[in-house]
């Protein structure tokens, strides 16, 4: 009898292509799931994150293109994997952009645009793959929030709102769908090495660490661990709850 903790799971895991998604996909994978990826970015990094999702084990890993911002590609996203895997046993609603600027500075667009693909499209890939989840009477459902959506942050009132909001969608789901045997949990890493931020110059760095108690960023593999934790049989009653990774950025 195989002891992964994924075994047998289905997952759909959003912006897993790079950085926290394709930790977290990979994580999956290498526990036993079948793992597919959507994402709007580039074809040959999407093919390469797939290609590394079939060496870590998941044989039937495939990757979907498309906006999540958009109604129809979240029930795309649901056809896909009712017809590839047999259901969605695992969402993880991972993807997001950054369009930072002062308040009184912003377009309206460049709000618009954040809360679009950040919490707009969680929700309608949480509506769709749900509906399948609902059927089997089981499923997992992690949001990928931000401590900037538990504590706000200067010249990010988009992407701050965008990552409250999440947790505000987070609870209301988790009470909606605790009776059909779905979780639904929240994740706000602090800060991360990811490519976001490796465009900070050292200076922004070393500022932005000095803050952290632990002294030193954290890796995708960090959210990763939380990710496969809450997907898993072991994490079976806890729903709505956010838990931040950042190191003890926030205290």
């Amino acid at each position: 009898m195989s002891n992964q903790l994924l075994q047998g799971k289905s997952a759909l895991v959003t912006g897993g292509s790079r950085g926290i998604g394709r930790a977290i996909a990979l994580a999956f994978a290498a526990q036993g799931a079948q793992v597919a990826i959507a994402d709007y970015g580039d074809d040959a990094v999407a093919a390469e994150a797939v290609a590394l999702l079939k060496e870590a084990g998941s044989a039937r890993a495939f990757s979907l293109k498309g906006d999540v911002s958009d109604p129809a590609f979240a029930k795309e996203a649901a056809a896909r994997m009712k017809e590839d895997f047999g259901g969605c046993d695992i969402l993880v609603n991972n993807a997001g952009i950054t369009d930072d600027g002062l308040m009184l500075r912003m377009k309206p667009e460049s709000f618009d645009r954040v809360v679009a693909i950040n919490l707009n499209g969680a929700f309608y890939m949480t509506k769709e793959l749900s509906a399948l989840m609902v059927k089997q009477r089981s499923g997992r459902i992690i949001n990928m929030s931000s401590v900037s959506g538990v504590k706000g942050n200067a010249g990010q009132a988009n992407y701050s709102a965008s990552k409250a909001g999440l947790i505000g969608l987070t609870k209301s789901a988790a009470k909606e769908l605790g009776s059909r045997g779905i979780t639904v949990n929240a994740i706000a890493p602090g800060f991360i090495n990811t490519s976001m931020t490796a465009l900070l110059t050292e200076e922004q760095m070393a500022r932005s660490v000095s803050a952290i108690t632990l002294g030193r960023a954290g890796e995708p593999e960090d959210i990763a661990e939380l990710a496969l934790f809450l997907a898993s049989d072991k994490a079976s009653y806890i729903t709505g709850q956010v838990i931040a990774v950042d190191g003890g950025l926030v205290l």
